[in-house]
């Protein structure tokens, strides 16, 4: 799998984000704190100098622009890499959309303006269903993928555990979308978001167990 391009891209998009965040935090007064992170409720419980916090983006990326590039050189199921290709591309992808919009999100009040918190769902949440998208469309391995020891041991633990991942992440994503449009109670909103990350996270691990231990994966029951 050739990974130059999306690295490169990555370095792009980072090193224009970073000069973006420089010339944002020269508009704002000194000692301005801006949001890095936000709670399930999806308030902002953490806050760096303008800064920093206009340089946490590009940072995050050019991080996870290098740990992906190194996924093809690490993953020792170098025959089933290129099979799950295309759920590491809309990841890779996925990632650096994300980075632009956290960027633009965290700059906005050096030019006036005040997004609602919620946005910051909507752009995770449409993460998760792109990952539902492509999730079906991977094969065993150690990086990319549900990695469970049952589904990478059992293609057929495998394809299942990810078929219905699929489901579960486009689910999660859809409740995320939905709790930043309807706006519930903040301690409501703590639950749905949390319970919409349980059911990506957990659900399709229990599964993938489920499932190999009923002996329905093809390696388990020979």
């Amino acid at each position: 799998m050739n990974v130059r391009p999306l690295f490169l891209a990555s370095l792009l998009v980072a090193s224009v984000l970073a000069l973006f965040g420089l010339y944002a935090a020269s508009l704002l007064p000194a000692g301005t704190m801006l949001p890095v992170h936000w709670n399930a409720a999806g308030e902002a419980d953490r806050f760096e100098p303008a800064r920093q916090a206009l340089l946490f983006a590009p940072g995050m990326l050019v991080a996870v622009a290098v740990v992906l590039a190194l996924v093809p050189r690490l993953e020792p199921l170098q025959d089933r890499l290129e099979a799950s290709a295309p759920a590491l591309r809309v990841s890779w992808i996925g990632t650096i959309a994300l980075t632009i919009f956290l960027q633009l999100f965290i700059a906005a009040p050096a030019f006036g303006i005040e997004p609602q918190a919620s946005l910051v769902l909507v752009a995770v949440g449409a993460l998760f269903v792109a990952l539902g998208n492509v999730l079906p469309k991977t094969r065993p391995g150690f990086f990319v993928g549900i990695r469970t020891p049952w589904t990478i041991i059992d293609t057929d633990t495998w394809i299942a555990t990810h078929r219905l991942g699929a489901k579960c992440f486009m689910l999660a994503g859809g409740l995320l979308i939905a709790t930043a449009l309807f706006n519930p109670p903040a301690n409501w909103q703590t639950y749905i978001v949390l319970g919409a990350v349980g059911i990506a996270a957990v659900v399709p691990s229990l599964y993938s167990w489920w499932y190999w231990q009923s002996g329905k994966g093809g390696e388990a029951s020979q």
